[in-house]
């Protein structure tokens, strides 16, 4: 594999919104090189007589079924009750989305 640039791990950080410095960088792009180096040696593996699969338990559907239990609801009186921010029947909350300048 490749060498990871320290620009492609604050690219991942930005993402995650995460500030690191620059020694934390450097630590994370070494991390982030064994890991990538680690998950490309499956890349090595065997695989061209193994069945594709995307469930490996044999189990199905074990999940109950849904129900709405009316005394463990709350009202919506009560679920707003708790904020001073809010509009009509919502949560008021920051915004986290940002339009990018660079499309």
């Amino acid at each position: 594999m490749g060498k990871l640039s320290s620009d492609d791990v604050k690219h991942v950080s930005q993402l995650a919104k995460l500030s690191l410095t620059d020694n934390e960088v450097k630590k994370f792009q070494k991390q982030l090189e064994k890991v990538i180096d680690y998950i490309s040696e499956l890349n090595e593996v065997d695989t061209k007589n193994i069945e594709p699969t995307s469930q490996t338990t044999g189990l199905t559907n074990i999940s109950r079924d849904d129900k709405v239990i009316s005394e463990d609801c709350l009202s919506q009186e009560n679920t707003l009750s708790g904020t001073s921010k809010k509009h009509n029947s919502y949560f008021v909350v920051p915004g986290i989305l940002e339009e990018r300048s660079d499309k």
